[in-house]
């Protein structure tokens, strides 16, 4: 059975504000027939025409100033964006003594775009167009931002960069090396430059190429196709990639940078090692793709005739999920987002006024602006701490969206869960582009009718321990590990890693309980820029005790040029500079079927209980009250006693006892198959009584029965529904100190009151 479940998918992805987008450029120059272009160390001179018209000469520009910066800038250069302000911050800090002014050699770079971007980033600098890149060729540059500082002969005094923080995938927490700042007061200072020199990092310049006409590669037969399927889903006005690929004109500016991201793999983004898994959302180029792509720039980018272009791709505009049943915004008012700097995570709690249980179908979340939102997380907080699940499955969150990623569509008769009177929690991460932003985003929900959902949708996850998550100071390569065992048989249908930016590497394998092993997904190089998920092609099934084992590596050291702080041991926290170690992943239970009639399948232990057992007490064996009467003495006791009482009772899988000791919950004794041991834990474990249910049956004086535990609120119940599905709880005072014996089945309604009763019974010799 294959099963389309669109969550976070990252197909036909392109990139996305900050890190993502910046993925557009690289050091290497690698297409074959590129000239060699070496930076100049002289310029005599220049003149060419800003966007009003207006002639500018490098003899103008030098005449009253001793030294002149040239910067090499692109309208649409996600770098050029991050910078053009600290440009213009440099040029009035300097305007005294240091003439400022751009160059735009883009040919897809109109006077109309270059007009709006003076505006638009507050640029009082000149910025002059070079048609045919003239000038550019003159200097040597090759890509945006590139900077020249020219002394008053013409000489350049210094190349390259205006500082350290941005880069290729990467934001510094702040400059380690202000490069422009520091050769301009070295020069004002009649000093020698330190460093004259720095690799450029940014956009090609879109020069005007020369195309073949004997190429047998075109843009109009070959190259439109592969950007169509692959990059104009995010390419496209309104979308989230920073320009459009949708038509020759716009294309043909950035055919080198197609070439050169493609090539090292980081367009489109898929960092899935194709050694394992196989998923439906597969963003990966063919090598056939990638080499046609080589052979069209080499060729000089040739159009051929627009005849043979596809018909275009349609898209649906509004909302993709269809019209939603309700909208919910994150807030009352757009959050600010800064021009620049690291934007915290920020979480909005809205009311969705939901007065009854909802079943989500289809949920989509909607960036208020794509331009500045990372990711949005929509989770759902259940009221007073109550259920957050249906039928043992829960989810850790609802809904999600990230670069490139499609809403959330669930087959037919598959749904999410949502109580009543429950709240939303929008978890946003903002990323800045250089210019101050408003973002009010929002959550479209289509419902489901309650009698065709068959299965629920849940989102589980193998996670460390947040007090096991420590990373030491300096770390290059820390494993840490955890495990999930599945309680019942589950389908996984897609994986969703989670770490922050010290994430080196996650792996997600499944260890079947005849100690097979299946990587299902590795991912050798994690990028916290990008938010994928991975849809698998076909769910994998996991039997009950079956585990869900995830790996994650970090690289807490210099090396990591994301790295906050390498100096600094790292502990589990919401914000990018702590960590995460999360490896979700999207199940449904195999053999749910919520309209399916109701049998007795379902509890066939209770249903053999009674059969064999009236409904009145059952006089108890010596061996059993004997058993009984010493089981809380030793571990060894408490086997015994479960041993005895499992013959009477078969549908039993756990008997505990807890005590309450001032705010704490102890667990003091257990009993249990060992599979519960890996999925619950065992004796020796205590809990902070705040939000737990369990510890208020201690103070009751009669026994309690639930049938259904997920109907139960209070966190350790929400816990233990996940492997049980029913419970009874006696209150018991053993050694002055108040607790409760707790008898737990997977089983539904496991606990009739002839069972109850014989509970009761064996337990009166612990009061």
């Amino acid at each position: 059975m294959r099963l389309v479940f669109t969550l976070f998918s990252s197909q036909a992805i392109s990139h996305f504000a900050l890190a993502a987008i910046i993925a557009l450029a690289f050091t290497v120059d690698i297409s074959a027939e590129s000239p060699a272009r070496k930076p100049a160390s002289q310029i005599d001179g220049f003149t060419l025409a800003d966007s009003d018209g207006r002639e500018r000469s490098l003899t103008e520009l030098r005449a009253e100033r001793p030294f002149v910066v040239v910067a090499f800038l692109g309208v649409e250069c996600p770098l050029v964006k991050l910078y053009a302000g600290r440009l213009a911050d440099l040029a009035e800090r300097y305007r005294d003594r240091v003439a400022f002014a751009g160059i735009n050699s883009n040919q897809q770079d109109s006077l109309a775009e270059l007009t709006h971007f003076v505006r638009t980033q507050n640029i009082t600098f000149p910025i002059l167009k070079d048609p045919g890149n003239r000038v550019a060729d003159q200097f040597g540059a090759r890509r945006t931002p590139e900077i020249f500082v020219l002394d008053d002969q013409g000489t350049v005094r210094y190349h390259g960069r205006i500082d350290d923080q941005y880069t290729y995938g990467l934001q510094r927490p702040q400059v380690d090396h202000e490069y422009l700042k520091e050769a301009l007061d070295a020069l004002l200072a009649d000093k020698p430059v330190s460093i004259t020199n720095t690799e450029t990092v940014g956009c090609h310049i879109g020069r005007v190429l020369t195309p073949r006409d004997d190429s047998s590669v075109t843009y109009s037969q070959h190259i439109s196709r592969i950007l169509q399927w692959h990059c104009v889903e995010c390419h496209r006005p309104g979308e989230i990639g920073p320009f459009s690929l949708q038509n020759y004109d716009e294309v043909v500016g950035w055919a080198e940078m197609i070439d050169e991201v493609v090539a090292e793999q980081r367009m489109p983004p898929w960092h899935a090692s194709p050694e394992h898994g196989s998923f439906s959302n597969e963003a990966r180029l063919s090598d056939d793709e990638k080499r046609l792509i080589r052979t069209w720039v080499n060729a000089g980018a040739p159009e051929g005739d627009p005849a043979e272009l596809p018909a275009p791709r349609e898209f649906t505009e509004g909302w993709r999920i269809g019209t939603p049943d309700v909208v919910i915004s994150m807030s009352d008012k757009p959050f600010t987002v800064p021009a620049r700097g690291e934007v915290p995570y920020k979480y909005f709690q809205v009311d969705p006024g939901f007065t009854e249980d909802k079943w989500i179908q289809a949920a989509e979340c909607r960036p208020g602006n794509r331009a500045v939102v990372h990711h949005i997380i929509v989770a759902v907080a259940p009221q007073d701490g109550g259920r957050r699940g249906a039928h043992n499955i829960e989810s850790h969150w609802l809904t999600a969206t990230a670069p490139g990623a499609r809403p959330m569509i669930l087959p037919e008769g598959y749904a999410k869960f949502v109580p009543a009177g429950a709240k939303l929690v929008f978890q946003m991460h903002y990323t800045t582009n250089g210019t101050e932003a408003q973002d009010l985003s929002s959550v479209g929900f289509r419902f489901a009718d309650p009698k065709t959902v068959r299965k629920v949708v849940g989102t589980d996850a193998a996670s460390a321990r947040h007090k096991d998550l420590v990373i030491p100071a300096n770390a290059s390569n820390h494993r840490v590990e955890a495990t999930h065992t599945f309680a019942k048989d589950s389908q996984v249908v897609a994986l969703f890693p989670h770490m922050h930016l010290r994430g080196k590497a996650f792996r997600y394998t499944a260890i079947h309980q005849d100690g097979s092993r299946e990587v299902l997904l590795d991912i050798p190089h994690y990028d916290f820029n990008w938010q994928n998920s991975y849809i698998l092609e076909n769910p994998k099934l996991m039997r009950s005790g079956d585990r869900m084992y995830c790996e994650a590596w970090y690289d807490n050291s210099e090396d990591n040029l994301a790295n906050p702080n390498p100096t600094k041991e790292v502990r589990w926290g919401d914000q990018t500079w702590e960590e995460m170690m999360i490896g979700y992943f999207d199940m449904v239970l195999a053999d749910q079927d919520l309209q399916a009639p109701a049998t007795t399948s379902s509890r066939p232990r209770t249903e053999r209980f009674l059969a064999t057992h009236a409904s009145t007490a059952k006089t108890l064996s010596p061996e059993l009250l004997e058993a009984a009467a010493a089981a809380l003495d030793s571990p060894e006791a408490m086997d015994n006693f479960g041993l005895e009482v499992v013959k009477l009772i078969p549908q039993l899988d756990r008997i505990c006892w807890t005590t309450v000791e001032e705010d704490t919950l102890h667990v003091r004794r257990v009993i249990q198959r060992p599979e519960f041991t890996r999925q619950v834990g065992g004796a020796g474990r205590s809990f902070a009584t705040q939000g737990l249910q369990l510890p208020k049956y201690a103070s009751e004086t009669e026994l309690t029965i639930h049938a259904n535990l997920a109907h139960v609120i209070g966190k350790d119940f929400e816990f233990m529904s996940r492997t049980f599905s029913s419970s009874l709880h006696i209150p018991i005072r053993h050694g002055g100190v108040s607790g409760t014996l707790n008898f737990w089945s997977t089983e539904p309604d496991a606990f009739p009151s002839s069972a109850a009763k014989i509970c009761e019974q064996i337990s009166r010799p612990l009061k």
